[in-house]
């Protein structure tokens, strides 16, 4: 018989209650709003959308921008693919989630948030990227890798959405340096998304890594 879940900690956010919860050991769950975000078993696509980034990306001392810390094993599987030279700016709304990385899943990610190569920002990661396309003296990232709350949908709106919209990836596009990586999770596939992707000068390449089951999507879109 299974154990039962304990909540450990919840915060109150603008889309619902913010939970995290762990069963045993090692099995933790993150719910906003009585939905499950993130499962520390679940969790493939994340780390093959880290691994398949910045395996991709040719500096030997890279520059990497993780929107959305969420468990941190996203973090982590950056961290294992880069190199000692390589610089990480994570990007997190929330401050309690960096809080949980460094407390109870600490030891799951192996300590990944207080790796020397990381930098903390918390804010929103859509600003950041638009601060840094506007910039005339920060250097760009060789990849921005944003590992968002359900991903693009065919029914974003084209020009407004903050992350996905033809605006948003303009704005990664001038946030990268040339033949650099925006890389994304979706819980599914968006030809309208992959439209305004290749409409802002991007190669696109979509996978579904795993098999059977649940298959979410990554993208990897490298700037021409």
């Amino acid at each position: 018989m299974s154990k039962p879940w304990q909540t450990l900690d919840c915060v109150d956010t603008k889309e619902g209650k913010l939970e995290l919860r762990q069963r045993g050991d090692s099995d933790f769950l993150i719910l906003v709003g009585g939905r499950v975000l993130m499962s520390s078993t679940a969790n493939r696509s994340e780390l093959e959308l880290a691994r398949r980034t910045c395996e991709r990306i040719e500096d030997p001392a890279p520059r990497v921008l993780i929107g959305g810390l969420g468990m941190g094993f996203t973090l982590r599987a950056a961290l294992d693919a880069l190199p000692a030279e390589a610089q990480i700016e994570v990007v997190e709304l929330n401050e309690v989630t960096v809080a949980w990385c460094r407390g109870p899943l600490a030891g799951a990610i192996g300590n990944a948030v207080d790796d020397p190569r990381v930098t903390l920002t918390r804010g929103d990661v859509a600003a950041r990227i638009g601060a840094i396309a506007e910039s005339r003296e920060q250097p760009r990232f060789d990849a921005i890798v944003l590992d968002l709350f359900e991903g693009p949908h065919d029914g974003d709106h084209p020009k407004r959405h903050p992350f996905y919209g033809q605006a948003a990836l303009e704005r990664c596009r001038r946030a990268l340096r040339r033949g650099g990586w925006l890389a994304v999770w979706s819980e599914d596939p968006s030809a309208a998304f992959e439209k305004r992707l290749r409409a802002a000068r991007f190669d696109v390449e979509r996978e579904r890594p795993g098999r059977g089951g649940r298959r979410h999507v990554i993208y990897l879109a490298r700037k021409r």
